[in-house]
């Protein structure tokens, strides 16, 4: 999962990919299903800062929220 998203990015359209807000959110799953919640929040927040829909944007700021306070 996570390095088959890393080689992704590493490839010739990697840069298209790492600006886009779903790219995050896939990070920030990965991460969270391999126990990383601190990473997790971050790339959670990071995709909802990328979005510019509006319940996406609220549905992952509230992921990364939930995982922050889950500490």
């Amino acid at each position: 999962g996570l390095q088959a998203l890393e080689r992704a990015e590493a490839s010739g359209t990697g840069a298209a990919l790492t600006e886009h807000h779903r790219t995050w959110a896939v990070r920030a799953h990965l991460l969270e299903r391999a126990g990383s919640t601190d990473a997790a929040s971050l790339a959670f927040a990071e995709a909802a800062r990328r979005t510019l829909n509006g319940p996406e944007q609220r549905y992952l700021a509230a992921k990364a929220e939930a995982l922050r306070t889950a500490r």
